[in-house]
């Protein structure tokens, strides 16, 4: 398989580097890693919000699963390995706290400055708003790997796109990756979380392994490593056979069962779309606090300081480290870039504090 662009092309940085021992797509993947955005994915959820159990999936989690699916796939094709993972290192770092359910209150809460889709938020988190507004200055290639992962959009058969297009003006998920590495980690991204969700599912009681369908369990396997397993071979001798990154017919036919059974009994659950609500409930009333905050105080940045919220503290740090970025942007994406950067725990503590108070 041979991508369809030159070497210099997705070797290339908005800021020219020089080169350095651990080759570009290596130091692509520390550069992420040693990023703020990526620590936090530790405490964002996967499925089930701000989990306890220390055996239920956070994002950090989802992200090295999908490294490792995405590296055997790229190992079997002889793709660029170091690519995919740093493309799969990087690809969820524009995720909201609580998953899905807060992309689609920030995106409705957003929706007269363009909304919020977390894969076009990722590229902005690496380019714009990590390491005070400076950015991470990752390669053309891994970029464009996050901002077209798209992990929401099933298919059999993926392939690049062949004509470079400007990442910048990416605003949706329709477009495809420019590398087969990019098209490796969105095949990935599916593997890696049909089957741990229903592991997680499993292990907090909303479901039993009887529930399987018997045709998923006797075809595909009955645990998340079986699955895993029987996916990337099939994706790997599959390929083989064509220029394109593309499951079986038969094992496509079953993700698809798969899949309708995760949103028919997990994430469409009662006890999950209840959450939800509150969930929903939480991040706007956070949003709307914060809006009023900036309201009064502007660029006021120490009165920001003198606040006795610490959400509020760190929103006034949040703009006055990034005042170049925000001189020639509506305040909501300030609010926008800031809410989707808490996680779990903290968007919970900061709105507990905010409805309850401490006592005088």
């Amino acid at each position: 398989m041979r991508n369809p662009l030159s070497s210099d092309i997705y070797h290339s940085r908005v800021h020219p580097r020089e080169p350095d021992i651990r080759g570009d797509y290596f130091r692509d993947q520390t550069a992420i890693i040693h990023a703020t955005p990526f620590r936090r994915l530790k405490h964002k959820t996967q499925v089930f919000f701000s989990p306890q159990n220390d055996h239920v999936c956070t994002r950090i989690e989802h992200v090295l699963h999908v490294s490792t699916i995405a590296t055997t796939i790229c190992k079997g094709l002889g793709l660029d390995v170091e690519l995919a993972q740093a493309i799969a290192l990087g690809h969820d770092l524009g995720h909201a706290p609580f998953g899905h359910i807060g992309e689609k209150i920030l995106n409705d809460l957003a929706a007269d400055i363009g909304g919020f889709i977390h894969e076009v938020h990722g590229l902005r988190v690496v380019d714009k708003i990590t390491r005070h507004g400076e950015g991470l200055n990752l390669t053309y290639a891994v970029r464009d790997g996050i901002v077209s992962h798209c992990g929401e959009k099933f298919q059999k058969t993926y392939s690049p796109q062949h004509e470079m297009k400007d990442l910048d003006a990416v605003s949706d998920r329709q477009a495809a990756p420019l590398s087969f590495e990019g098209c490796s980690v969105r095949v990935a991204d599916k593997i890696a979380y049909l089957g741990r969700d229903i592991e997680d599912a499993i292990t907090v009681g909303l479901i039993t392994r009887k529930d399987i369908p018997a045709v998923i369990k006797e075809t595909l396997g009955t645990t998340n490593g079986e699955i895993i397993d029987t996916l990337v071979l099939d994706v790997v001798n599959e390929s083989k056979k064509q220029d394109v990154i593309s499951f079986s017919g038969e094992r496509y036919e079953l993700i698809r069962r798969l899949k309708d059974f995760n949103y028919e009994r997990i994430y469409n659950h009662p006890l999950l779309l209840k959450s939800d609500q509150t969930i929903m409930a939480l991040i706007e009333h956070l949003f709307l606090h914060l809006e009023r905050l900036y309201e009064k105080h502007e660029r006021e940045y120490p009165a920001y300081e003198a606040s006795q919220y610490t959400v509020d503290r760190y929103f006034g740090r949040f703009l006055e480290n990034r005042k170049t970025l925000y001189r020639n942007e509506p305040v909501k994406r300030a609010l926008v870039d800031f809410v989707a950067g808490m996680t779990d725990v903290f968007a919970l503590e900061s709105a507990r504090a905010i409805l309850f108070p401490k006592p005088l």
